[in-house]
């Protein structure tokens, strides 16, 4: 077992993020990606109701940043970033930051929520067609290296009914 043993997540809170958090925000963010973002991405969206960290305590774990962007009265949420530290995945962490992100999104207005994966991404794939959403179009050499996205795409109306 590891030191994040399924047993041990019910102390992990999923919370708003903070200033304080971005150094630990950004460290998992340079684990995670090739093409990481860098610490002054992360302190536009610090305000944004859909910008979450899982945390136990004071060690964030994971988290995800969305916002909401209007558009003619069918607001568009957009999920831009979704990591978890690689030692505590397999735990629900990355669904829990999601679903939460979700109906952050929601409460603020947002009638479908939409994200980019990288193709050969397939567990993120499958995590996020597990809370509904589903590809709309793939978009060619859209990451720096080359590689395709998927454009993914929840409506959020009849997420909350399903």
């Amino acid at each position: 077992m590891t030191e994040f043993d399924a047993a041990e997540t019910d102390d992990v809170v999923v919370r708003r993020a903070t200033r304080a958090d971005l150094l630990d925000v950004l460290r998992i963010e340079r684990t995670c990606f090739s093409e990481p973002w860098p610490y002054s991405a992360f302190e536009l969206f610090v305000d944004e109701p859909a910008f979450l960290v899982a945390a136990r305590g004071t060690d964030i774990l994971g988290y995800v940043v969305a916002d909401v962007m209007p558009n003619h009265g069918n607001d568009i949420g957009h999920v831009k970033d979704l990591a978890v530290r690689p030692e505590a995945r397999g735990l629900g962490l990355g669904r829990r930051l999601l679903l939460r992100a979700l109906t952050a999104m929601a409460i603020a207005g947002a009638a479908v929520v939409k994200l980019e994966v990288r193709v050969s991404n397939e567990p993120a794939r499958q995590l996020y067609e597990s809370v509904g959403f589903e590809p709309a179009r793939r978009i060619p050499r859209y990451y720096g290296d080359g590689e395709d996205a998927f454009i993914m795409v929840v409506d959020l109306h009849d997420w909350q009914s399903g």
